[in-house]
């Protein structure tokens, strides 16, 4: 019987295997592991692919939110408006900060933040908005920068699931006052640990954030607090391994769409609900998301033929019992992610999934009829 994991970080690491080692192996032969040479290449290089002018390597893509939020000056008394489908880390970055999450619905057929619910939910307390490229698809950054724009409301990209995808033209990150991003191993361009980097174009958030990610130790001062700080650094070896996977960036998201056009054939005529694509974006499928009926007889059907599935994400934020009372959502009740948190599964897809393993689920699940 087959055996097809819905993610699978360890083909990543086999797929590179020679060049990840021998950076490793230079990592470790130079005796220096923490805010090196490695990381400040990686910021350059990282800086340039995403078409910003800095990059600032943090610990993970939940400090890289963090930061991003503390680098504006958002916290107590501070609400930031953001999507109610995403994973838990961006609510926790904004309750981490001292800001109250505001959670709005998404649009139905990207599953990403959708600008008219923002534009509702918009206070005297509103300090910014969180933008989630969701599940590799960017969000409607032209409508969402005109919103912001008009209330005097800072932008930041979520792009954690995103890595390279483009929005008219530009890269994600590009476009707001910051991007954050995940290096996740599971992720589009992903660490073997956790990782993650703000990237902007301004130099004064540059410096803040900096300073930020050590202790408050701006340049020149070390060991000198000039404002509360954190530990949160990406690591030497993180950023080495990165490195070797950037250059090859865009060549796995290629093969992560042509994965997702073997699904989108075969699918076609199932009844299960494919991923869209709205607008003049390019789409870099860091989960392909479908909708289906009797989800968890289906997806224990799928199991015993051999084939992993998973879902992204199975109970929306605002019902979490963490944050029960510590959010806020508008009157409506988000009804599109109402409807959808039920239905959604992702099948597998990562650039090392052989086409006929594709083909194979597709099949399968066409079979099945979606239940």
């Amino acid at each position: 019987m087959k055996n097809i994991l819905q993610a699978n970080p360890g083909a990543a690491y086999q797929a590179y295997q020679a060049e990840i080692d021998a950076a490793v192996a230079r990592v470790l032969s130079s005796g220096w592991y923490i805010l090196g040479e490695e990381v400040t290449a990686f910021e350059q290089e990282f800086a340039a692919y995403c078409e910003t002018s800095y990059a600032v390597g943090v610990a993970d893509g939940t400090n890289a939110l963090l930061l991003a939020l503390r680098a504006l000056d958002i916290g107590p008394g501070d609400e930031v408006i953001t999507t109610g489908h995403t994973a838990v880390a961006t609510a926790a970055a904004i309750e981490n900060a001292g800001a109250v999450p505001v959670l709005v619905d998404i649009d139905p057929q990207t599953y990403t933040l959708g600008p008219e619910h923002v534009a509702a939910a918009i206070t005297p307390k509103t300090r910014a908005i969180i933008a989630v490229h969701l599940y590799g698809h960017p969000a409607d950054i032209d409508s969402l920068k005109t919103i912001a724009d008009d209330n005097g409301l800072n932008l930041i990209e979520d792009c954690a699931q995103a890595h390279g995808a483009h929005y008219n033209g530009k890269r994600v990150g590009s476009m707001g006052t910051m991007g954050c991003f995940s290096f996740y191993p599971t992720k589009n361009l992903g660490a073997i640990g956790d990782g993650g980097a703000v990237v902007t174009s301004d130099e004064q958030l540059l410096d803040k954030l900096r300073a930020l990610r050590q202790y408050g130790w701006h340049e020149g001062e070390r060991y000198i607090s000039a404002e509360t700080g954190y530990n949160s650094r990406l690591d030497e070896l993180q950023a080495a391994i990165l490195r070797v996977k950037l250059n090859n960036l865009d060549a796995d998201n290629q093969r992560r769409r042509d994965l997702a056009g073997i699904y989108d054939e075969k699918l076609a005529e199932s009844g299960v609900m494919t991923p869209a694509r709205v607008g003049n974006i390019e789409h870099v499928y860091h989960l392909y998301v479908t909708q289906v009926e009797n989800r968890e007889k289906l997806m224990a059907d799928l199991r015993e033929r051999g084939i992993g599935t998973a879902i992204h994400y199975p109970q929306p934020i605002h019902q979490q019992p963490a944050y029960a009372g510590r959010i806020r959502t508008v009157p409506d009740g988000l009804p599109n992610l109402t409807a959808i948190t039920p239905r959604i599964l992702s099948l597998p897809l990562y650039p090392e999934l052989p086409p006929e393993d594709a083909a194979f689920v597709a099949e399968t699940l066409s079979a099945l009829g979606g239940q």
